[in-house]
């Protein structure tokens, strides 16, 4: 059963600064544009097999790999929930992921 995809404001907020990173980084859409239709298709995949991600140490949280980018998710009844979206060249002693 297709499930319904609910994203949080954490990772509402980072992928905004992604694609704004990007945006200004190379000065058009172009390729920011790019990068959310890729990651927005990667999620929607996880309406049919919601659990082909992986784990995430012992916790309910599981993630998909992106390129650079990691999109962490939980799986409930009726939804899915996008809790972040991390850059992995980033510190990852700054992660912390937050379920809502």
């Amino acid at each position: 059963m297709a499930k319904r995809i609910v994203w949080s404001k954490n990772a509402t907020i980072d992928r905004l600064q992604i694609l704004d990173y990007w945006h200004k980084r190379i000065g058009t859409k172009t390729y920011s544009k790019k990068l959310d239709i890729e990651i927005r298709k990667l999620i929607r995949n996880l309406r049919v097999l919601p659990e082909m991600g992986r784990k995430l140490n012992n916790t309910h949280i599981r993630y998909l790999v992106k390129d650079h980018y990691l999109i962490f998710y939980s799986v409930h009844d009726a939804e899915i929930r996008i809790l972040h979206l991390w850059d992995s060249r980033r510190n990852p002693d700054e992660l912390i992921v937050e379920t809502d």
